[in-house]
């Protein structure tokens, strides 16, 4: 890959501290974006950091509960103060919630997995949204599953519920933004060796799947400024 095809561009990347979050946050890095690592705690970001800095990357620490609303739309007003512009914003983090029948699942567990991916993400949108129309080419990428409006999987209910809201929300953002400099797509990792993964399928083999590197990759790609794809859900 060429090098440095993001220089001086500015990323926030959620749930950057570990999986495909923290292997897409070097990899913008890599490209020489500067790279605002988001996650519940700073020391969890510390490594990440470590590492993009090993590289000669540039990274912020920004630690932030995504249940925490408050926290949230405060984001984009300091963001402004410091950097004018947001050039990419990658939704990726998420929480499985645990598998249980839907008559099973306790009223906090369903409020939280519901508030960390798809409200968190809304208010995002919302805090963000004057930041990445300031950039020439914002772009936007969650991060969604086969595990949820396309499946329905047994089990799997408040899991796969906010992965089909985010979706809708953020095919709904694609739509309202569709004569702007902003794209807004979803990437569906599939199967990847993530500590998510090991908790819905205690087990399994992670060497068989795909790396949090690969998917990383399709999601550098659609950062691009020059990718102008929008409304799409990019399978792996």
């Amino acid at each position: 890959m060429a090098p440095h095809r993001l220089n001086n561009r500015i990323a926030l990347v959620t749930g950057a501290s570990r999986g495909i979050g923290r292997a897409t946050a070097i990899a913008l890095a890599c490209e020489g974006a500067h790279v605002l690592l988001l996650a519940r705690k700073q020391k969890s970001l510390e490594p990440v950091d470590d590492a993009i800095k090993a590289g000669g990357g540039k990274a912020s620490l920004i630690p932030l509960d995504l249940e925490d609303g408050q926290k949230i739309d405060a984001l984009g007003p300091s963001l402004y103060e410091r950097f004018g512009r947001l050039d990419i914003f990658v939704g990726n983090a998420g929480i499985l919630g645990g598998l249980r029948p839907l008559a099973h699942i306790p009223s906090e567990i369903w409020e939280r997995v519901l508030a960390v991916n798809v409200t968190a993400n809304w208010r995002l949108i919302r805090t963000l949204d004057p930041l990445l129309r300031r950039s020439d080419a914002g772009r936007v990428i969650f991060v969604t599953s086969s595990r949820g409006a396309r499946e329905g999987p047994a089990y799997w209910a408040p899991y796969s519920v906010s992965k089909a809201a985010l979706e809708t929300l953020a095919m709904t953002y694609a739509n309202e933004t569709a004569d702007s400099a902003i794209k807004v797509n979803l990437v569906n990792p599939g199967a990847t060796a993530t500590s998510m993964r090991a908790e819905a399928y205690p087990g399994e083999d992670q060497t068989k799947l795909k790396t949090p590197e690969q998917v990383a990759e399709v999601i550098v790609r659609l950062a691009m400024p020059d990718d102008t794809e929008t409304g799409q859900i990019v399978d792996v």
